[in-house]
This record gives structure tokens, C-alpha cells and sequence, in this order.
């Protein structure tokens, strides 16, 4: 499917600029149908239990193929931050090898887990940015013998930094350390081979550039890895066969469904497959190109109109976002509003994230509306 075919399926386009993925993917033509079919199910069938279980494990396939798995492999849970509990709960944090290494560009709600990880006797490190990256060399001083776990994003939610994933991983396993990846914000745009990347875990939620709905996230989780202690947030999906309805026995899935609890979100997977099936229609080395390509139009125009950035001047460490310091970035993003361009405003930070949906007409219409903001507001610009 090409960019301007994948468009079509997004209504929004209609009459505004998305540019707000990194916050939540534009709405499909397809998951208003498949909201539309859970609704109709649940009105004609009043209890369609399974087809709402076939339609769960569907997600689960459609994002096992996005990242090269299998699909026993991956576990569907609610939230990232779900899934990074459920990763550091399993962990068996000791004295001689307790240690969390992350980022202070790590989203804060995965970091949250990290640190409450102290509690079980965890000892978590931040490695610091540097200008909004961080080098493989910054993740490698903190490494030690002691480390037990490794917390690199795919990419940073703050400006779009692409972090050197594969690298780190490779170094933190010199430790003996275990890699977790956060890729809710490149999930669906940057290619991901779990293979390649050489992670243990791997978290990704459907509602960004996923293009589906609050309520489901997936944890892939790499196979043949040490189970290490069961998990504490249990239900009954997280049972080898939930509809035993055996109250008195816990036991536990062999594979990553373990990490599993109760039921979960029906629309949300309804939406989950829907998105990814427009998303598994493309090939995502394409997407990922075309994303560059405007990526670097938008980087150009907005420092040629005097903007400063945070996201990476570089292509290479940069992920599907552009990223640009402001004094008042709420007013900046409401002003855009109203000429129906939607951004995502962090702290003192613009973030304008792309998707295969996007064109250069976007990046000119924002283009154009940033040079307004520009003068009519000077002191607006960082």
C-alpha cells in the first residue's frame, strides 16, 4: 500500500494536519468499522465470548508479525506500564546482581516501575542525555557486573531520539544482563526485528503509531529465557487454560501468556487489529523512508524560520518525530489548533510526529502556519 492510498483510510485528513502520533494515531476508516462490528456482536450475540477471545489473539498476531515473533511469544496486556511490571516482577533482584540501568529519557511511567522495583531491592541508575541523545558509550559506563536489567527505549518519547538498541543490547548481554524495549513511540513506523535487535522484552501499545485505541499494549517476550519468578499481577488469563475456572490451582502458561491477568480490553482489540492490519498492509522499511523524507523537509523549514531544535539534527538518530524548543508550548500547539494542525506539546516542547499518512502538503501547511506564530509572536520561539 502506498502513502497516498494509506491516507485515504484516514478521515481527519479531510480538513486537518495530524501530527500528533506520538501522542495518538489519526482514526481509521477501519477501526470505526470494527468498533462498529464489537458493538453490533455484543447486541446481536449478548455474550459472543469467543469471538471477543478470537479477536484478542488476532491483535496478538497481527503484532507478532509487526516484530518478526511468534505469536506464543507475545503476551497482551493493558499498558506499557503493565508490561514493565510484569518484566521487573520477574526479576530476581539479588545482591550480587540488583542493578536497573535506563535513561532519563525514558517515559516516565516505565521509569515509575523501575523505581518502585526498589521496594523488591532493585538499584536503578540514569544514564543522562546529552543534547537529547544518548551514546551506546553512555550505556556501557554504568554497566557492571551487577546489572540485572537494561531499559532502552526505541525511541524517546521527549523528541524523538532513536536510541542504538541493538548495540546496547549487545553490551548489556557482555553483563549478563536482560534488555527490555519500550517501542510504544516507533512501533509501526521504525522496523523492528526482534531477532535483530537482540532484546529479551519488548512492550509496545497500540494506541500511537499503532493506530489503535487505548486499553491493550503487547510484551513480547524472547523465548527460552529463564521464566525467573512467577509473576505477582496474575488473573485468569495468565492460566494454561482460562476457562478451566479452577479457583484453587495457579498455574502458570508456559509461554509469555503467563504475564497475562484478567480479561481484557474487547474494543480495544477490536481497534488493535484493525490498525495493525492497515499498518501490516505496507512494507515498514518504505514507511519508515518516507517518514525520513519528510522528517527532513519539516527539520529544514522550521530551522530555517529560526526554531531551535531538541529532536536529533542527525537522520540517523532521529525517529518519526521533529521536535522544537518553545517558551509557551501549550500556546504555541493551541494557536495551530486553530488553523485545524494538530501537535503534541511536552514541558517546554512542540512535538510534530509523522506517520505513512503524512505528505509534504502537511509539512508546508504547518510550515506556513509556523511563520505566522513566528511574527505575530517573537518571544514565543525558545
Amino acid at each position: 500500500m502506498d502513502p497516498d492510498v494509506f491516507r485515504k483510510h484516514f478521515p481527519i485528513f479531510d480538513d486537518s494536519v495530524h501530527l500528533c502520533s506520538c501522542s495518538e494515531g489519526a482514526l481509521s476508516d477501519r477501526v470505526m468499522v470494527a468498533m462498529s462490528e464489537f458493538m453490533t456482536s455484543w447486541r446481536v450475540n449478548a455474550a459472543p465470548w469467543d469471538s471477543w477471545m478470537q479477536e484478542v489473539d488476532r491483535a496478538r498476531e497481527q503484532f507478532a508479525r509487526l516484530i518478526h515473533a511468534d505469536a506464543n511469544d507475545v503476551a497482551v496486556v493493558s499498558c506499557a506500564s503493565e508490561g514493565a511490571f510484569q518484566v521487573a516482577w520477574a526479576e530476581r533482584f539479588t545482591q550480587s546482581r540488583s542493578g536497573i540501568v535506563t535513561t532519563d529519557l525514558e517515559f516516565p511511567s516505565v521509569a515509575h516501575v523501575w523505581l518502585a522495583a526498589k521496594a523488591r531491592g532493585a538499584k536503578v541508575q540514569f544514564v543522562a542525555h546529552h543534547d537529547g541523545t544518548v551514546g551506546v558509550e553512555d550505556y556501557e559506563n554504568a554497566l557492571t557486573e551487577q546489572t540485572a536489567l537494561v531499559s532502552v527505549p526505541l525511541v524517546s518519547y521527549a523528541n524523538g531520539f532513536r536510541f542504538p538498541v541493538a548495540e546496547v543490547a549487545r553490551r548489556a548481554h557482555q553483563y549478563g544482563a536482560r534488555v527490555v524495549v519500550d517501542a510504544y513511540q516507533g512501533a509501526g513506523v521504525v522496523p523492528i526485528d526482534v531477532q535483530q535487535l537482540d532484546c529479551d522484552y519488548l512492550i509496545a501499545g497500540a494506541l500511537k503509531y499503532l493506530l489503535g485505541a487505548p486499553g491493550i499494549a503487547f510484551l513480547w517476550v524472547r523465548p527460552g529465557l529463564d521464566r525467573g519468578e512467577d509473576p505477582a499481577l496474575t488473573g485468569w488469563f495468565g492460566r494454561t487454560n482460562p476457562f478451566a475456572f479452577t479457583p484453587e490451582v495457579l498455574d502458570y502458561a508456559d509461554n509469555a501468556r503467563r504475564f497475562q491477568t484478567g480479561t481484557p480490553s474487547i474494543p480495544s482489540a477490536y481497534a488493535a487489529t484493525a490498525g495493525l492490519s492497515l499498518i501490516n498492509e505496507t512494507n515498514t522499511d518504505d514507511v519508515f523512508r518516507h517518514v525520513e523524507t519528510l522528517a527532513e523537509a519539516l527539520q529544514g523549514n522550521v530551522v530555517d524560520l529560526g526554531y531551535r531544535l531538541y529532536s536529533p539534527q542527525n537522520s540517523t538518530k532521529r525517529g518519526p518525530q521533529v521536535t522544537v524548543w518553545s517558551t509557551n508550548a501549550e500556546h504555541l500547539a493551541a494557536f495551530l489548533k486553530t488553523r485545524r494542525i494538530f501537535v503534541s506539546p511536552r514541558g517546554q516542547a512542540v512535538r510534530m510526529s509523522l506517520h505513512y499518512y503524512n505528505n509534504l502538503e502537511d509539512v508546508d501547511q504547518i510550515t506556513r502556519s509556523l511563520r505566522e506564530y513566528r511574527v505575530a509572536y517573537p518571544d514565543g520561539v525558545k
